[in-house]
């Protein structure tokens, strides 16, 4: 009688947690995905203590009477003293030639293929990130999910085969490895060469002895300003030994490292506008489909006005109010513009998602849980919002896009973010003087970069529609038609 009542134990534990009961059955999978997970924190967990700890100091120091920051920034220079496998500290690529070698650099390469070493190792690491979460996916839904079959497996597997939704997933994963792996990508730092260079020195071989100068002096016999004597181009030394991927700015300054550091700034404006659009247009979409009436007429009502406004006039006056406030310190003001992207951008994606919600609201499983009396929260979580949230995924995307380009233009006005903090537009803008000259790579590689960037984010909303629903031929909706309606 025991044995019989321990067996029904077990039959009803799986029932209330099959995920335990499968993870009781199968634990070497899970102990492999976690240890793997262990260890590619611990390769680079100095650099994300470093990040988090600097995101709070940020914030603290925003917040009017907030707790004092210096201590809070003293840990994060402190954690970015812990060595790690991909930081600057152990594949050195800044150094000097002594007349028979180069000094400081890794294994005394040339800078050049030093710091092509580094780049190399963050890329296969962000690549190792992506297979571990992908191998995750695979155990979990063949060792731990209960279901053997599910609509999202033959999503994944039509986005595996769509070679344009591949080519975006590429451009996206280089682009945010780029914004995550910054500090460590860039031939030099933010502080060294552009925000702080007469507090440093650099080292270099004057032919006949080594000598040594600030990097503010360098800069400035580094410049790019369009003739051949005045010019260091890409994939390039300058005069003090220095090895500049992309060339130098007109002020001397190292363009793959503002390039690097500003990718960092879109990423993070274009997440924080995009999330708090679609949170909104997400919740609205529902109300409007599940009331209808009056809701859906005023929540119409609402988005036209919305979108009747101009956004570049109400861009202008809110940096101007909100620049001496709290909340237009954060992050050098990209929050503040975070903000209003996201307030006159969630009507478009609205619109985009009011159709399909519409549709699920007329489902048979919405009137049956109706009337096993559900509360209308709680049919909207469950029963609609997993049916539009695919096409969250793919208005989100193309919005994403848009608003990385709608950001680099505004930094190209004299708009967006506050100077010196490196942007992409402010690039383009500082080199469109000399496009036609020797100095063509200061406006051409960002506005390439930003081309392709937004291309990957479209070309990847677009496998994500076609996976999701294979009989479309092309995007729906005015966020699709608009590049994300930013």
């Amino acid at each position: 009688m025991s044995s019989i009542t321990g067996s029904e134990s077990v039959l009803a534990d799986a029932d209330a947690d099959p995920l335990r009961s499968r993870l009781a059955a199968y634990p070497r999978p899970a102990a492999v995905w976690v240890g793997v997970a262990v260890l590619l924190l611990l390769v680079e967990a100095g650099a994300v203590a470093e990040v988090t700890l600097r995101l709070l100091a940020d914030l603290l120091k925003a917040i009017p009477g907030a707790y004092d920051p210096g201590a809070v920034a003293g840990l994060a220079d402190a954690a970015g003293n812990v060595p790690t496998l991909l930081s600057r500290e152990t594949i050195p690529n800044q150094g000097y030639w002594n007349g028979s070698r180069y000094v400081g650099t890794f294994l005394g390469l040339q800078p050049a293929w030093a710091w092509l070493v580094r780049v190399s190792l963050v890329y296969a690491y962000a690549f190792a990130c992506l297979i571990w979460a992908y191998v995750g996916f695979e155990w979990y839904r063949t060792y731990y999910r209960v279901a053997d079959w599910t609509p999202r497996d033959d999503t994944v597997d039509r986005l595996r085969g769509h070679t344009w939704g591949l080519f975006g997933l590429a451009v996206v994963f280089m682009f945010v490895t780029m914004a995550v792996f910054a500090p460590a990508l860039g031939p030099t730092t933010v502080d060294q060469n552009l925000a702080n260079p007469y507090s440093h020195t650099v080292q270099y071989w004057t032919g006949s002895e080594v000598a040594e100068a600030s990097v503010g002096e360098a800069n400035l016999g580094s410049q790019s300003k369009g003739t051949l004597q005045t010019n260091v181009g890409p994939w390039s030394y300058d005069d003090y030994g220095r090895f500049h991927p992309f060339g130098t700015l007109p002020s001397g300054k190292d363009l793959f490292t503002f390039i690097a550091a500003g990718s960092r700034i879109s990423l993070v404006i274009g997440l924080l506008s995009v999330g708090l659009s679609a949170g909104i247009a997400t919740v609205f979409a529902l109300l409007s489909a599940y009331y209808k009436g009056r809701v859906d007429d005023g929540l119409v009502l609402l988005s036209d006005s919305v979108m009747g406004m101009p956004q570049l006039l109400l861009l202008i006056m809110l940096s101007v109010v909100l620049a001496g406030t709290w909340i237009g310190k954060l992050y050098s003001g990209a929050f503040v513009l975070a903000l209003i992207f996201a307030g006159t951008g969630w009507p478009y994606m609205w619109r985009s998602l009011r159709g399909p919600a519409l549709q699920v609201s007329e489902q048979e499983w919405v009137d049956a849980a109706r009337s096993f009396g559900q509360s209308p929260g709680a049919i909207m979580r469950k029963h609609m919002l997993p049916y539009i949230t695919g096409y969250l995924l793919i208005y989100g995307s193309m919005t994403l896009g848009g608003a990385i380009i709608a950001i680099a233009g505004l930094s190209f006005l004299g708009l967006g973010v506050d100077p010196p903090t490196p942007e992409w537009g402010r690039a383009v803008n500082a080199g469109q003087d000399y496009v036609t000259t020797a100095s063509w790579h200061i406006s051409l590689i960002p506005g390439l970069l930003i081309t392709l960037v937004v291309t990957g984010f479209n070309a990847l909303g677009d496998g994500i529609r076609d996976a999701i629903d294979p009989e479309s031929d092309s995007a729906e909706g005015e966020a699709g038609g608009r590049g994300g309606g930013a």
